[in-house]
């Protein structure tokens, strides 16, 4: 029951980012650049709820991001289920305590990401940026992702934990001789 109604309120927070993203940030934007709070949402449920979370909740969450505003379907709902499972990966590897950790996490998965759907985009819809154009992207949208990081890491980390309390119990067998 409990994480049927986290999965439920992660989605309500999916919601949330959407018109945060699309309206909020549309005021603050660089260039027409925006920061993309989907791929931070989909790295910490990865790394707080697991690998099999946030590959799940990536793939619907970019799939739907696809119906919403994306050219095709599926570039999104793929890269974001990639980052879902970074999440995951990073989490064995790395501690979430450190700011300075988080921001590095942040930053792969937001590389990750752009770099991913720029060569889906290349090869699958035959989209061309240039590649300077392309940098200028990843740059200033790291930027904002680091800087949104900075500014909520302490929400970030308290519902995190929250989050791992739920989707990862400790499934210690004790026995009674």
């Amino acid at each position: 029951m409990k994480k049927t109604v986290t999965t439920i309120i992660i989605i309500i927070t999916f919601l949330i980012v959407y018109f945060l993203q699309a309206n909020l940030f549309s005021w603050f934007n660089l260039a027409g650049i925006k920061p993309n709070l989907f791929v931070v949402l989909v790295l910490i449920i990865g790394l707080f709820a697991g690998e099999s979370r946030g590959v799940m909740l990536g793939i619907l969450f970019g799939i739907s991001l696809d119906f919403f505003i994306g050219k095709s379907i599926g570039i999104s709902g793929i890269m974001l289920g990639i980052v879902g499972f970074l999440g995951g990966f990073l989490d064995k590897n790395f501690s979430k305590d450190s700011r300075f950790t988080m921001i590095i996490m942040i930053i792969i998965s937001t590389c990750l990401y752009e770099v991913g759907s720029y060569l889906f985009n290349y090869f699958i819809n035959n989209a061309t940026i240039g590649i300077g154009t392309f940098i200028k992207i990843l740059i200033v949208e790291n930027i904002f992702n680091v800087f949104v990081t900075i500014i909520l890491y302490p929400l970030i980390v308290k519902l995190g934990y929250k989050l791992e309390k739920i989707f990862k119990e400790n499934k210690i067998l004790t026995r009674y001789f």
